[in-house]
């Protein structure tokens, strides 16, 4: 389906290419960025992948900068989402159950994201966009290391490790899908979740539960 631009009229077709509106600029500026890196692409680099000018792009973005900014959101709007629902009490539901719900949903997040997860863990904070993403990484690291410790409270997980190490480990694992993990690929999101929840969550039981 071809766009119209902020008049009204479609923008005009290069090198038989299709138009292209503001969410197909970003899927495209994101493949760019993780294929070349942030720093490396220029805005005339995804000009040419996309087959426009660059007042084309212009008149649906105002710099690269805003691309990273849309594409680091897209993927922590969706963690920060998830990790808002574990930290929430309820009733009926304890702490350890919340924390591999988590993990859970947060595989199911990173194959959906997959690309913008891919970028947000590349960011270095060179640019105030990249300082603002890791700081609200942070606090959701943060979060998730309360979680641990409620869980450990509670006498279902371990108590002699750090909760902050824990958590790090936990979605260190996650996180390492986007090295290797395809959507056409041998194993399915709730497979790899399950796999996930129960190689970490097993090795984290309570020493007297464990086999000896």
């Amino acid at each position: 389906m071809t766009t119209t631009g902020p008049h009204g009229a479609a923008p005009r077709r290069r090198r038989g290419r299709p138009g292209y509106d503001q969410a197909a600029i970003l899927r495209t500026a994101v493949e760019l960025f993780n294929r070349k890196g942030y720093d490396a692409t220029s805005m005339g680099d995804l000009a040419r992948e996309l087959g426009l000018t660059k007042p084309a792009i212009y008149h649906h973005v105002t710099s690269k900068e805003q691309l990273l900014g849309q594409a680091l959101d897209d993927a922590l709007d969706e963690l920060t989402a998830v990790v808002t629902e574990a930290a929430e009490e309820r009733a009926g539901r304890t702490a350890y159950e919340r924390l591999r719900e988590v993990v859970r949903h947060s595989v199911e997040v990173l194959v959906a994201h997959q690309p913008s997860v891919t970028l947000l863990l590349r960011v270095r904070g060179n640019s105030g966009v990249e300082l603002e993403a890791l700081d609200r990484r942070r606090r959701l690291d943060e979060r998730l290391a309360a979680l641990v410790a409620d869980a450990a409270a509670e006498g279902a997980l371990r108590a002699d490790l750090p909760p902050p190490l824990v958590s790090r480990l936990l979605f260190g694992m996650v996180n390492s899908l986007v090295e290797w993990y395809r959507a056409d690929g041998t194993y399915d999101p709730a497979t790899v979740a399950d796999a996930i929840a129960t190689i970490a969550f097993d090795g984290l039981r309570p020493r007297g539960d464990q086999a000896s």
